[in-house]
């Protein structure tokens, strides 16, 4: 592979991992930016950086004279610049105008809705008079935004009522505003789409985003939400990529509504603080997917490699470098667990001082191990994440609840993620079908479903679902059962459901644990430490049976 020389306007965080990731393909990194011991400059020592603002024309001409591409690690760059080099046969990448347009988020908000990619309604803001017509026409709350220089929250406003309107003008006034109805979103959704110089395009996992005071705190890949909800969120943010020239790798944040719809938020032209978690939990992190993108070399996988990974940001909280570290100390204790500090040299409240990636077999694990990581971070405070279900309970009725609920209780104590819910064969068939069809798509591995009499639930969901169904024979009225239980053991060739005793839904839940812990090693070892407890129980009983004697048993 012949040596190529990138040059980067901007030596921040961002750029370190990409010059880290250049190191293993024997790609030499320049950087422009002005402290000479910027995070990047640290850890690239074979070339001669350039000191300057990464904005300065002159400096940007002699970088793109050194190198064979030039590129950004932040937007906020001389876009009109970077135009004439590429006019001039220079190789920019992502394109001029992809960063001009996505620099002005007004812009870009225009561009998107051309191209009919769903995002909430705005309008532009010049005074005062306009953004008292946007609280007339979006109601309270909106937001009000800066149109350029906007980052980590810097540059938002919430107007709750109108007698916000003259600070929030005043908050922002460096720079021309507009208005954006307010989102009343459930989740943030991120996903890393990389798009080679010849067009192809392909897209990381849908990550979950969580902040705090506006910047980005975790983020959990992948997200624990609805496999639909997914699919939608990735193809909003490809299409939305498709739409501007260029290549590299773009961050494109989301909305996702109480309905599961999703609105497009915005877009980073460039490697993204959501994609950090690449690195240690996909088979090419998005740093080598960006030089390889801009390159034209061909895209490396985008695939976790690993079943779950969150992502933390060190940030500082004050002056204190020992108080920021904090998390990271904690951090070498725990497994899976990788930290990456960014060299920079002072520390100030809401600075991105480093982040550390742990990974695991499943979320479940990943969350554990992150407790202790959390908790040096802020401690004492309750950081429970969600968890999108592993097994699905259904039942036909109600009535069937005092049976299922003893299994949903062993799922509880194994701190398996679980739904339940009614789902008549007779009574609500299309209900059936969608739920049948839809469950492995959302992310469950197991069916649990208890059914009395005819008991047609378990043989119908397993015809129409790929997944594993364990039916549970719930007692009737009349027949004590036997007639679910010969229901169920009598499917066809071809349709297996596998069946427990009459109404053991303990049984169903242990049996759904174990086909989930055939791929996840973690919950393989809670089920032999419950079998050896058992054990333990038992042999208590046998040696107090030995003491005392059958009779004073």
């Amino acid at each position: 592979m012949n040596s190529q020389k990138v040059g980067i306007l901007g030596g921040g965080q961002l750029g370190r991992m990409m010059v880290e990731a250049g190191s293993r393909l024997n790609l030499q990194v320049v950087i422009l930016d002005s402290p000479l011991d910027a995070p990047a400059k640290q850890i690239e020592s074979t070339q001669q950086h350039i000191a300057g603002a990464f904005n300065d024309e002159t400096k940007i001409r002699e970088l793109a004279d050194k190198v064979d591409v030039l590129t950004v690690e932040i937007e906020h760059v001389n876009a009109g610049v970077l135009a004439s080099l590429e006019k001039a046969g220079h190789t920019v990448h992502p394109s001029p105008f992809t960063v001009q347009t996505i620099q002005d988020k007004y812009v870009q908000k225009n561009h998107l809705v051309a191209h009919g990619v769903p995002v909430a309604d705005y309008m532009e803001t010049q005074d005062r008079a306009g953004v008292e017509a946007a609280g007339a026409k979006f109601g309270y709350p909106f937001m009000l935004k800066s149109k350029t220089m906007a980052y980590d929250g810097k540059g938002n406003y919430v107007v709750k009522s109108e007698q916000d309107i003259q600070p929030a003008m005043e908050a922002l006034s460096k720079t021309p505003l507009y208005a954006e109805k307010w989102a009343p979103f459930t989740k943030e959704l991120a996903v890393m789409v990389v798009r080679r110089a010849n067009g192809e395009i392909r897209s990381y996992p849908v990550v979950e985003t969580i902040h705090k005071n506006s910047i980005c705190h975790l983020v959990i890949a992948p997200a624990q939400v609805d496999g639909a909800v997914l699919r939608r969120a990735q193809q909003v943010a490809e299409n939305a990529i498709k739409s501007f020239p260029g290549a590299g790798v773009f961050g494109v944040e989301m909305f996702v509504l109480e309905d599961e719809s999703i609105l497009l938020n915005e877009i980073a032209p460039r490697p993204h603080n959501s994609g950090h978690y690449t690195i240690e939990a996909c088979e090419t992190s998005q740093y080598e997917n960006h030089l390889r993108a801009i390159l034209d070399m061909p895209l490396g996988s985008t695939a976790m490699k690993v079943p779950a990974s969150i992502m933390v940001n060190i940030l500082g909280e004050s002056e204190s470098m020992e108080e920021c570290y904090r998390p990271c100390q904690e951090a070498l204790t725990v497994d899976g667990a990788t930290i990456h500090l960014y060299g920079k040299k002072g520390c100030r409240a809401g600075r991105k001082m480093g982040h550390i990636t742990v990974v695991g077999d499943s979320m479940m694990q990943v969350q554990q191990r992150l407790a202790p990581i959390l908790n040096a971070i802020e401690p004492g405070v309750d950081r429970s994440l969600s968890l999108r279900p592993l097994v699905g309970m259904i039942m036909g009725s109600d009535s069937d609840l005092p049976v299922m609920k003893v299994g949903a209780q062993i799922l509880k104590q194994f701190g398996i993620p679980f739904e339940l819910s009614i789902v008549s064969a007779h009574r609500t068939p299309l209900r059936m079908v969608e739920y049948a069809k839809s469950a492995a798509q959302r992310g469950l591995m197991a069916i649990i479903a208890g059914a009395g009499g005819a008991a047609h639930l378990p043989g119908m969901v397993a015809a129409m679902t790929p997944l594993p169904v364990i039916g549970v024979p719930v007692k009737g009225s009349s027949l004590d059962g036997v007639d679910s239980l010969h229901s169920i053991v009598q499917m066809p060739r071809g349709i297996p459901v596998a069946t427990v005793a009459i109404n053991n839904s303990t049984n169903a839940a242990l049996l759904a644990i174990r086909i989930l812990a055939a791929s996840i090693p973690s919950i393989m070892k809670q089920m032999e430490e419950y079998m050896e407890k058992m054990e333990g129980e038992v042999m208590t009983k046998v040696g107090k049976l030995d003491n005392v004697g059958w009779e004073n048993y």
